[in-house]
């Protein structure tokens, strides 16, 4: 299946996002910010458009949304990420 323009958004979101978490860990847990509409990009195709796993990036292992659905929790080798909305 090819990815549709916002799953491509939001793989390249969840990319950057990667990329980005080692600059602000402390120690294995890193929080990254998104614009809202952003966050809701990376939302849509990680939980409402049944994106398929091998389209998501192989360093996230597991995610999830948690803090009463405001924080999309990444799991991957290295980090806890938390990605919020600013």
């Amino acid at each position: 299946m090819d990815p549709n323009l916002h799953q491509k958004q939001a793989i390249n979101h969840l990319n950057k996002v990667l990329e980005y978490a080692p600059f602000v860990a402390e120690e294995d847990r890193a929080t990254v910010h998104l614009t809202p509409e952003d966050w809701h990009v990376v939302a849509d195709a990680l939980f409402k458009m049944d994106t398929p796993a091998e389209m998501i990036p192989d360093r996230i292992k597991k995610y999830r949304i948690t803090n009463e659905y405001r924080t999309i929790q990444l799991d991957t080798e290295d980090y806890l990420i938390d990605v919020e909305m600013i």
